[in-house]
């Protein structure tokens, strides 16, 4: 028998799948199931059509979601400069 998940990660997944822009195989990857787990949840959710369908919603959740995106590349890029000077710092230690 196979794995049972709560409602609300279902639905999480589903939305993600849908208004993330990121591919069905690296959402459900990165959530830990399967690519055709992922897409018989959508399927589910379509026919009881519980899948959003405001293009003003899906069009905000796409704007944050790549707002998001450009926040997380400059903390990364951040994080990486304050590495480089730590290193920096302690070679003059020595």
């Amino acid at each position: 028998m196979g794995r049972v998940y709560k409602a609300e990660f279902r639905d999480e997944a589903v939305r993600l799948a849908l208004s993330s822009g990121l591919s069905r195989e690296r959402i459900a990857q990165d959530l830990g199931i399967g690519c055709s787990t992922l897409k018989t949840w959508i399927r589910e959710a379509r026919k009881a059509d519980t899948v959003m369908t405001d293009t003003t919603d899906h069009t905000t959740l796409l704007r944050e979601n790549e707002r998001l995106r450009r926040e997380n590349l400059l903390l990364r890029e951040e994080r990486e400069l304050l590495k480089k000077a730590t290193q920096f710092f302690a070679s003059q230690r020595s």
